[in-house]
């Protein structure tokens, strides 16, 4: 994969952007953030990140973008802020009022740089440094006027396909894995959340049940630790029967089972005594 880079015009400081609806090349403002101004070096070809076309000729001085595999010029040549066409005229790539096209002009009109006003030739020297390596083999690429010799067996239109492929691999399916596992993460929190809920209403109702039953049980241990009180009633005085005639008083009598009553003890008479 190599860096991509704006191609800035010297003379009107406006990026080649390609056009998303034909192939129309542009002169826009520069905007490092848009795909259809982003160009990287290919082998001898320069290819739109946005469009992912080639910037090629078409008749005698036109250029627009066409499929990199297409049969027309998408080679070029880079030297001294200059673009001009392999196996074509010399001629090169100069802006002007309705875009770009191929002149003979090598004035500013005609130089490239990059949004650190660089020369375009150098992001293809720094690119021919690499490439080769990025193929993991030391041999030199060599160029000729229509074609390049890779050191794979490969055409560049091969290659470049090849590349392009693993740049727009699809992510879609880990993006669904991965959303598919954050739905089954959530649910299953709502579950376990619900679960927890349920289990401490449950815990705080059996709390609750104990508590009552203590304090009943509180209150019939103090109800039987009490101890009842009788109401304290001053005795009644009893009735005294009458002592019956000739006893005196402190006297005892016995009633026999003969019916005769005799006193307990009788008194004797100091005078006896």
């Amino acid at each position: 994969d190599t860096e991509a880079f704006l191609i800035k015009n010297a003379k009107f400081n406006l990026c080649l952007q390609a056009s998303p609806i034909n192939r129309n090349l542009l002169l826009e403002d520069c905007n490092p953030e848009s795909d259809f101004q982003d160009w990287s070096w290919q082998g001898d070809s320069l290819v739109n990140h946005g469009t992912q076309s080639c910037l090629s000729v078409s008749g005698s001085d036109r250029v627009q973008s066409s499929l990199c595999a297409s049969t027309g010029y998408t080679s070029w040549d880079c030297s001294n802020s200059l673009l001009s066409p392999l196996g074509t005229s010399q001629s090169y790539l100069v802006a002007n009022r309705k875009g770009v096209a191929l002149s003979d002009v090598r004035g500013l009109k005609a130089q490239w740089q990059d949004a650190a006003d660089r020369s375009v030739c150098e992001e293809k020297t720094g690119h021919d440094r690499y490439f080769p390596a990025a193929l993991t083999s030391p041999q030199v690429q060599e160029h000729t006027a229509d074609n390049a010799t890779l050191p794979l067996g490969m055409d560049q239109a091969q290659l470049e396909e090849l590349l392009w492929f693993f740049r727009r691999e699809d992510p879609s399916t880990w993006n669904y894995s991965v959303l598919a596992l954050s739905l089954a993460t959530l649910i299953l929190g709502l579950v376990l959340l619900a679960i927890n809920i349920v289990r401490n209403r449950k815990r705080k109702i059996l709390m609750s049940r104990n508590a009552g039953q203590t304090l009943l049980q509180a209150e019939l241990d103090a109800k039987k630790a009490l101890i009842p009180v009788q109401e304290y009633r001053p005795a009644e005085p009893q009735n005294q029967e009458p002592v019956p005639q000739g006893q005196r008083p402190g006297e005892v009598m016995v009633q026999w089972k003969d019916g005769t009553i005799t006193s307990l003890y009788t008194d004797s008479s100091e005078e006896a005594i």
